[in-house]
């Protein structure tokens, strides 16, 4: 069961007890409510999410009204785990970046892996704006690209704050990703490889090989092995079930150790501009 699958289960556990407390029947609770006689059991056994106000009504015919908000709050917890891209960034990118820096202002230990897209801690300008520029296309938003690079741009300074460290573990085949044109891949691989020599930085390049034993596996960010951020084709999921968290932090671990780093790692990004130069 995923974090987000448990986080409603347990909401719906919370209010079947609820109703066990004071001796009602789903069918009773229901005729209460007002409302058709399956949906008690839907919400119960968490196949329909209730609403807030599905909330408020439980409680208050259960004569539970002081518990109506802590509930609800728990609905917004949960709801908050998957967010669909189109809800994320309906406010724009801008906002879309800005909601995401508290997390990164507040995590000490960072390991990420990608599989499609360098780490935004790791774009150059010209590859953000790239990025930002095809998924406001793609996605029909308004263009506040300027705004939201800006924001992104702001946000790789946690790289040289003290007090932090960064594993980043890249897929070769995203070292070789058009992103941009030839240009801006030849200053985002030149700017990769300056990265790789700051301190609290740890950068391994996985090779590309016929016999890899670890599949490639969505992008994932570990805040500090108390949450996963999770990017996928339809939303954003964050996961924070120490059982799944432990899940990513072993797949990281195997996926670092088929990794190459330093001088084997550079030699991999210059065989990337290698290529860029070629095709010229």
């Amino acid at each position: 069961m995923s974090s987000a699958q448990a986080a409603r289960q347990a909401l719906a556990d919370q209010l079947k007890e609820l109703r066990g407390e004071v001796g009602l029947t789903a069918k009773a609770l229901a005729a209460e409510a007002g409302w058709d006689r399956t949906k008690v059991s839907h919400i119960e056994h968490a196949r329909r999410p209730p609403s807030a106000e599905d909330i408020r009504t439980w409680c208050r015919v259960c004569g539970a009204d002081d518990q109506a908000e802590d509930l609800v709050a728990s609905l917004r917890a949960a709801e908050g785990m998957w967010v669909e891209w189109r809800r994320m960034e309906r406010g724009g990118l801008k906002r879309a970046q800005e909601s995401v820096l508290p997390l990164f202002e507040r995590t000490r230990m960072f390991r990420s892996y990608a599989s499609w897209l360098l780490p935004g801690l790791l774009q150059t300008e010209g590859y953000t704006r790239a990025v930002l520029q095809a998924v406001r296309r793609r996605r029909g938003l308004v263009d506040d690209v300027e705004a939201a690079v800006a924001v992104r741009m702001e946000r790789t300074r946690i790289l040289r704050r003290p007090g932090r460290t960064f594993a980043f573990l890249v897929e070769e085949s995203v070292l070789r990703a058009g992103v941009g044109g030839a240009e801006v891949m030849r200053e985002q691989l030149a700017h990769l490889a300056d990265m790789a020599c700051l301190p609290s930085m740890s950068l391994g390049i996985v090779p590309m090989r016929p016999d890899r034993e670890i599949r490639p596996v969505e992008d994932f960010w570990i805040f500090d092995g108390e949450q996963v951020s999770v990017e996928l084709v339809s939303g954003y999921l964050t996961v924070t079930n120490p059982r799944e968290i432990a899940m990513y932090g072993q797949a990281f671990g195997a996926l670092a150790e088929e990794a190459v780093y330093g001088a084997r790692a550079r030699r991999l990004i210059n065989d990337a501009l290698d290529v860029l130069a070629d095709e010229e």
